[in-house]
């Protein structure tokens, strides 16, 4: 598929929303993100399937599984992120990407540059921490 994007293309708020260069724009930028995920990925599985030896030293052993258990939560992380850029490109497909998921507003070309899995705009998404710290303090 040869590519609708112009050369050197970046969104701005004075063109149509979502028009049909930028959600080609965002689909490709999603796709190359996952690639890289994906990419990534592999090589820590691969670090940590040549990594089985256990160090004889107790604070080797130690460091050892401390890096091994960030590796697997960084791993679950980009793992949880792969889906949430799926999710997006099923919204680029079905017409709904870069609107708000509570309000149908747009969410804004800067916060999805930002943040391309974004689903909420930012009043929302800053009333919904808001909630969320009033809860966790209260």
């Amino acid at each position: 598929m040869t590519s609708t994007i112009p050369p050197g293309y970046r969104p701005s708020d004075d063109e149509p929303f979502m028009s049909d260069v930028m959600l080609e724009y965002f689909r490709h930028k999603l796709s190359v993100w996952k690639a890289e995920l994906l990419r990534d990925a592999d090589l820590t599985l691969q670090h940590l399937q040549e990594d089985t030896a256990k160090p004889a030293d107790l604070s080797d052993r130690a460091s050892a599984e401390t890096g091994r258990s960030l590796e697997l939560r960084t791993r679950d992380r980009a793992r949880k992120l792969a889906i949430k850029i799926d999710e997006a490109v099923r919204r680029i497909e079905d017409g709904t990407y870069g609107y708000c998921s509570e309000t149908d507003d747009p969410i804004g070309v800067q916060r999805l540059e930002a943040r391309p899995v974004a689903t909420l705009s930012l009043e929302a998404q800053e009333r919904h921490e808001k909630l969320e710290k009033t809860q966790r303090d209260g």
